[in-house]
């Protein structure tokens, strides 16, 4: 049985998820490095191999999927065990896309600490997997690319539906839905602000 050595790498940009993490992983005594984001990861990665990376797939600078290219376009890197977290990416070709990246893992957000605490050690003394062959840019650019304008198709019908509903209601009882549809604007806003970044990574690498 393979057991890997070094800290688990933990990316996340909300704070009270990481906490929830750290303080899962710190009672079995497991050690810890942490960062915000793809980029800080690769930083850290640079430093200290870490033994299996755990990261969100939404986040500011460079998210997780983008890490995950990365590392698997870096033959010092590419077979890091890599772990998802996601409480967007959560459909079936959001996973396959992910485990298309080489990721050996894909959890749904709120995390289930005892679930999560399996998962990881499972993930440690696991044989080194057969992993699918690093994706070209192209490909890369175009799978995200399809997930993210469905991920934003389905927000913009979303608040469409939730609007609708409230031209039927009175006012008092309009409160859930004015607070339901702030939250899926904001979800809407963050997609469409990765889909920004996208582009402007394909223009980077053009």
């Amino acid at each position: 049985m393979i057991h890997r050595t070094g800290p688990i790498l933990l990316v996340e940009d909300t704070q009270s998820v990481l906490d929830l993490l750290i303080t899962t992983l710190g009672y079995k005594g497991y050690q810890i490095i942490t960062a915000n984001n793809g980029v800080e990861a690769l930083e850290k990665i640079a430093r200290q191999r870490p033994a299996i990376i755990v990261t969100d797939i939404m986040m500011p600078r460079m998210d997780g999927y983008t890490l995950a290219h990365r590392l698997r376009q870096d033959p010092q890197t590419r077979d890091i065990p890599i772990m998802f977290l996601s409480a967007t990416y959560v459909s079936p070709d959001d996973k396959k896309f992910g485990l298309g990246l080489g990721a050996v893992r894909f959890l749904e957000k709120p995390v289930d600490p005892e679930q999560f605490l399996v998962a990881v050690a499972e993930v440690l003394t696991m044989e080194v997997p057969d992993l699918p062959s690093p994706l070209d840019e192209r490909e890369f650019f175009k799978g995200y690319r399809e997930r993210l304008e469905f991920k934003l198709r389905n927000k913009t019908t979303q608040i469409a539906r939730i609007e609708r509903l409230m031209e039927s209601l009175p006012p008092e009882q309009k409160i859930n839905f004015i607070t339901a549809r702030r939250q899926a604007e904001l979800e809407r806003d963050e997609v469409q602000r990765e889909l920004d970044q996208l582009r402007q990574l394909v223009l980077d690498v053009k």
